[in-house]
């Protein structure tokens, strides 16, 4: 039986791996592998009786690898409290923007609230992907009415200059801002995000095909004036 990397290495397409490596800055130990590919392989592994002994194995080569650990734990069926823990031990190990955002996933109807605990020390944590995970969950999850105003107060809260750690924070401002239009423009007013992160949501919130063309014009005129220093632009989000 072939073992798992042998599996992996079989669904390559380099052609693939190509492209996706002009999206990945840095991410050098690509496959290639389709994550349609890579989800359904989760699933039978997460069906599965081992998928414990595949989180506890540290030897990851891959790119694909460490994304399909991160496949499994949204997938398998285990306590809460043990997927949460799964998530814990998880997240510092997040090296990029693609396994973050995969990794980031809809919340079960038991997990929110635990989650959204979970968190919120993320937000302010100086490393890159932890902040990140912290918005993309949230933007994904908790831009409602219960957790709005809680919720701009941590994407405030974001001190990590790092550029997917912030652009993380503009796409959460864009998300509030399509499902709350008001009450996202009144705290643009009044709001303490860095210049860069704030004109980045603003950008984000103008590219937005679900606002339309008179708000894109009333937070154009929002752009606060450019600052030298800023994180280096990326291919990705």
């Amino acid at each position: 039986m072939n073992t798992l990397r042998e599996r992996l290495v079989a669904m390559s397409d380099p052609a693939y791996r190509q492209f996706n490596a002009s999206l990945l800055p840095g991410v050098t130990d690509l496959l290639g592998i389709r994550l349609p590919k890579l989800r359904a392989l989760a699933r039978e592994i997460a069906r599965g009786e081992a998928w414990r002994d595949l989180l506890r194995d540290g030897d990851i080569r891959y790119f694909e690898e460490r994304m399909l650990r991160g496949l499994v734990i949204g997938y398998v069926r285990c306590p809460l409290e043990e997927r949460l823990a799964l998530v814990r031990e998880f997240v510092p190990t997040i090296d990029n923007w693609a396994v973050c955002d995969t990794f980031c996933r809809r919340l079960r109807s038991d997990e929110r609230e635990p989650v959204w605990r979970m968190i919120q020390p993320l937000f302010e944590s100086p490393r890159e992907f932890e902040a990140r995970f912290a918005a993309v969950t949230a933007l994904g999850n908790f831009v409602d009415a219960e957790h709005l105003d809680r919720l701009f107060e941590r994407l405030e809260a974001v001190r990590c200059e790092a550029y997917y750690a912030r652009m993380g924070v503009a796409w959460a401002v864009s998300v509030c801002y399509v499902k709350f239009p008001e009450r996202t423009e009144a705290w643009l007013d009044r709001c303490r995000l860095d210049d860069w992160t704030f004109n980045r949501s603003l950008q984000k919130i103008v590219e937005s095909w679900r606002v339309d063309d008179a708000a894109k014009r009333r937070i154009r005129a929002r752009k606060r004036p450019a600052k030298k220093g800023l994180p280096e632009d990326k291919s990705a989000k």
